[in-house]
């Protein structure tokens, strides 16, 4: 199995076209809010937030960019699986002295690593470009509880994208099903605009929708030290309309959803979706 995830590793990091596209929703991301997106939200709250306008707006697309990361870096690095399927190269391995469930598990296991690899270099991107506009670098307990969110993140990511592609067996439909999610999971993050902004069934969907959690939690990581001096002077109502309005924080009515529900989500989710993909694999013919 070892020699299996080494193999699956050294063909997603030697094919640069899969690099590229993993992280090819994310450039979109970047690169609307730099040229739209960016100034509009940081001017939109400059009277509330004074000169951290700019940090804050900074932070929150960001954060966002983590969480669509354990998706979609994912998504490509099980391309590999549907390859060897579609290539006939996965009845070699179920011809080899390999269980099925270890053949499953390797795949599984070289995902997370590569979630996590990507998700480290967005880290480093996001880091500098936030610290470039005039914020900060996080200090070493808020990197600490960031990586803590990442794993959680990933292992849910990694855990769906996994059940969701043991339905495929040719490369061109889980293309276009890639390209689709690259485009959507911005929206489903509530990324491209405040969720307060949004229709009340749209800020239901990004509330329902796991990864949303994880946008939840590096948010409130990331943006805490900025939001902390802006509001320093505000009653705390104001603080926690503007964490509402921005994703910061999910409510269901009026009950305010704690970060440990917001890691529970996660976890449970990466748990229940492993547990389904390995057992769509498990009942699958040999073929």
């Amino acid at each position: 199995m070892t020699s299996l995830i080494k193999r699956n590793l050294k063909i997603f990091l030697r094919d640069r076209a899969s690099v590229f596209f993993s992280f090819l929703a994310i450039f979109i991301i970047i690169g609307l809010y730099v040229l739209f997106l960016g100034n509009n939200i940081a001017s939109s709250f400059k009277e509330m937030l004074g000169d951290n306008s700019r940090f804050i707006a900074d932070s929150w697309v960001m954060a966002g960019i983590l969480s669509v990361t354990s998706i979609t870096t994912t998504l490509g690095a099980f391309g590999i699986m549907v390859e060897d399927r579609s290539n006939k190269i996965l009845k070699d391995f179920l011809s080899a002295p390999i269980t099925r469930s270890q053949i499953s598990t390797g795949y599984i296991i070289s995902s997370f690593l590569i979630g996590i690899i990507m998700s480290l270099i967005s880290l480093v991107v996001a880091e500098i470009y936030i610290f470039a506009n005039g914020g900060e670098f996080l200090g070493l307990l808020s990197l600490i509880k960031l990586l803590g969110v990442m794993l959680l993140s990933v292992f849910a990511g990694s855990s769906m994208v996994f059940f969701m592609v043991t339905f495929f067996k040719s490369s061109n439909a889980f293309s276009s099903v890639s390209t689709v999610t690259g485009t959507l999971i911005g929206f489903l993050t509530g990324i491209y605009i405040p969720i307060g902004n949004l229709p009340s069934t749209v800020q239901t969907a990004i509330k329902i929708f796991p990864i949303s959690h994880a946008a939840a939690l590096f948010r409130q990581i990331m943006m805490e030290e900025p939001m902390a001096e802006s509001f320093a002077n505000a009653p705390a109502e104001v603080s926690e309309s503007f964490e509402q309005f921005m994703g910061v924080t999910f409510y269901f009515g009026n009950h305010e959803l704690s970060p440990l529900i917001n890691i529970i989500v996660l976890a449970a989710t990466g748990a229940v979706f492993l547990l389904l993909g390995i057992i769509s694999m498990s009942v699958k013919k040999k073929s």
